[in-house]
């Protein structure tokens, strides 16, 4: 991917980890808890921060000071 793919891929995937926020706190404001659906949400929130890091270093190249 080049650069413009990869800053694309990375709005997309910021935006979904916001939404994943907002259901996470809808589903924790509401009645009885569904922990399994709770915990899906969480782990694809990791998953999604930790994807969204790789696209980060692939575009800030590493400086050597």
């Amino acid at each position: 991917m080049d650069d413009s793919q990869l800053i694309a891929r990375l709005g997309v995937l910021r935006i979904e980890h916001r939404d994943l926020d907002s259901a996470i706190a809808a589903l924790s404001r509401e009645g009885p808890l569904d922990q399994l659906q709770l915990a899906r949400l969480k782990k694809r929130k990791l998953l999604l921060r930790d994807e969204i890091a790789a696209i980060e270093d692939q575009l800030i190249p590493d400086i050597i000071a």
